[in-house]
């Protein structure tokens, strides 16, 4: 590898760098200060482009005989941070503000949903074809460096990088508002207490980082063109960037955005080494090097580079029920459980005029085990999962070639599948029991990416990018209604038994874990050890339902443990309501009818799926059989 041709994949990198910086800044302010998970952040990125192309492709020839084109091209990207900027205000004002008193997590549910309805707006705008923009004014040309030519422009973002930091330490560390935001960071209910106005705070907060992940994608224009796409790509990125760096600090996402950058341009630069008489493509750990690098910060460094523990929240936990009410919650529970259960072995009957009804139900059934085995996690033990499809991918690749490699039937494939992937979870959950909140979700994040990466390339074992084909079940559960009596029978054993679990007391020492952390700890409990039993015995009915999946599909591709297929089962959870025993179920059927009602009523399907979930978050801040269970308690 040449000097030189090193030296220019590092300056790629950090131009790369600048606008990650901005975005990450921008999203770690954000949870700093409100503690939202804003999942919509990556849309802001990708509404920077697109304002920014529309901005220079409409209104620049406008302002160009008042003004040089450079000083107007760069003003209009600066307009597009403004535009983003109120967009996040308002939004702030209108859904966010209406759910703070709400689980802090519930409030993903709000803007993933938001997130849905800009990635269809962005469709219906700007349309699915890839808009290109221009090359920036004055800077079109390139540097001569040890022989090989730079982009010009690639220089001007290396320098934008280190003064947006800059301008940011200075506002935050020199100025009022600076003050309270890092007040409002380290504990923004005593922020309160003293007579601060939260709500302004963190509107202007939420517009700030807004206006910064606009002004990262309006710096992006003349690199990349816009597309849908560049939201979920942007929004995992910046993640890694704030959890390397730090929740909360500015300069750790700096210094985080560098190592990232360069990381991925380092592994552009050596290309395909051969050791050992073994290819080794380190071009393609680019699809994963971040999430590499990630995953080792953190077992090492808990809280990031320059990070420090989150403050407590005090938000109280949900109080006990008396006897009496427990008692009447018990029989009505009961009796819930009886009803969903006898309309579930009805369901085929029911649909004898809808072909499609039987495979709906299937679905309905393999999405309620994939949710009940992430809340027996989230809710109990309080252990957040970004990553829990791996655990599902895991069990469907498992299932596939145990039948594809090794012909075993499908009942002895379904008991052995669910074991390989809470195997595989063993190894992570010892790490991620040493984790809490938002940088335990991101390493499960980070191990369910490097997962894809190696179900993604490895053609030999996996097909690659192709998946496997002809996962199909024996004969005997060949017929739709014989293979939805199976999935019927395995899902409602496997709820059963995690809710059996439950009450059981590793269920309570879960509880314990959660609640309160050092008074279980003093009482001689092994806090690492019973979530680390949650863990795995959660990826091991997470591997079941990837397990029927995939006989389901008669097929497996890596999208099944890909960040969307996470974020449903986050959204099933959230959806039902992450503190309720019924949550999963209902959570499981209201999403996925829904989903698949819209995608096959209308083109925009995520638009409207979006904003059925921002009423959703509105009527029912504690998730819709959370809400059910609140109102029971008050009856």
């Amino acid at each position: 590898m040449e000097i030189s041709a090193f030296l220019v994949q590092a300056i790629n990198g950090l131009a790369s760098a600048s606008s990650l910086f901005l975005v990450a800044a921008g999203l770690s302010l954000i949870f700093g200060v409100t503690r939202v998970v804003n999942f919509a952040h990556g849309s802001f990125f990708m509404l920077g482009v697109y304002v920014a192309y529309s901005l220079v492709a409409h209104a620049m020839p406008w302002l160009a005989p008042y003004a040089p084109n450079t000083a107007v091209f760069f003003l209009l990207l600066l307009c597009t941070g403004l535009v983003t900027g109120a967009i996040g205000a308002a939004f702030e004002v209108a859904i966010l503000r209406r759910i703070y008193q709400a689980p802090e997590l519930f409030q993903l549910l709000a803007t993933f949903a938001f997130a849905l309805i800009v990635q269809d707006a962005a469709l219906w705008l700007w349309g699915p074809e890839d808009l290109l923009g221009p090359r920036a004014p004055g800077l079109t040309g390139a540097v001569d460096i040890f022989g090989r030519l730079v982009p010009s422009y690639d220089l001007f973002l290396i320098g934008v990088g280190p003064l947006v930091l800059w301008v940011l330490w200075h506002l935050l560390q020199r100025t009022r508002f600076g003050v309270l935001v890092r007040a409002a960071t380290q504990d923004r209910e005593m922020l309160g207490a003293l007579g601060v106005n939260p709500r302004y705070l963190f509107t202007s907060v939420f517009a700030l980082g807004c206006a910064l992940a606009g002004w990262g994608g309006a710096l992006q224009l003349p690199r990349e063109p816009a597309h849908v796409g560049l939201d979920m790509v942007t929004i995992s990125d910046a993640f890694v960037v704030v959890v390397v760096g730090g929740m909360g600090s500015i300069p750790g996402a700096f210094i985080a955005a560098l190592l990232i950058a360069e990381v991925k341009a380092l592994c552009v630069a050596i290309g395909t080494v051969e050791l050992g008489g073994l290819s080794i493509a380190f071009s393609k750990l680019t699809l994963v090097a971040e999430f590499v690098v990630m995953a080792l910060v953190l077992m090492v460094r808990p809280w990031g580079l320059l990070g420090k523990p989150l403050g407590v929240s005090r938000t109280a936990v949900m109080q006990a029920e008396s006897s009496a009410q427990t008692a009447t919650a018990n029989g009505l529970a009961w009796m819930a459980w009886i009803t969903v259960i006898a309309l579930a072995v009805m369901w085929p009957m029911l649909m004898t005029n809808m072909s499609y009804g039987v495979v709906l139900g299937i679905d309905v059934l393999i999405a309620v085990l994939f949710a009940a085995s992430l809340h027996f996690i989230m809710g109990p033990a309080g252990m957040h999962s970004f990553g829990h499809a791996a655990y599902f991918g895991i069990g469907a690749y498992a299932a596939a070639l145990l039948v594809l490699r090794e012909g075993l039937p499908t009942e002895q494939v379904l008991w052995m599948a669910p074991l390989i992937s809470a195997a595989c979870a063993i190894p992570l959950a010892w790490f991620a029991v040493r984790l809490s909140g938002v940088y335990l979700a991101m390493l499960t994040l980070a191990f369910a990416q490097i997962v894809w990466s190696v179900c993604f390339q490895w053609d030999d074992l996996t097909g690659g990018s192709n998946g496997l084909n002809g996962v199909w079940p024996d004969a005997t559960w060949q017929d739709k209604n014989s293979f939805y009596g199976l999935a019927l029978g395995l899902t409602v054993c496997g709820v059963l038994i995690l809710q059996h679990i439950l009450r059981a007391p590793l269920g309570y020492a879960m509880r314990a874990s959660r609640d309160a952390p050092m008074r279980a700890q003093a009482m001689g409990l092994n806090i690492a050890w019973v979530q680390w039993w949650g863990f795995v015995i959660s990826a091991g009915f997470a591997g079941l339902a990837g397990a029927l999946f995939a006989f389901s599909k008669g097929s497996i591709s890596p999208d099944v443990m890909g960040i969307p297929k996470s974020v449903d089962a986050l959204v099933m959870v959230l959806l039902g309501g992450i503190h309720a025993t019924a949550g999963p179920i209902v959570g499981a059927f209201s999403f996925t009818v829904l989903q698949d009602t819209l995608a096959r009523s209308t083109d925009y399907w995520r638009a409207v799926l979006g904003g059925v979930m921002l009423l959703l978050v509105l009527v029912f801040p504690h998730g819709i059989a959370g809400t059910w269970k609140l109102m029971g308690r008050k009856v």
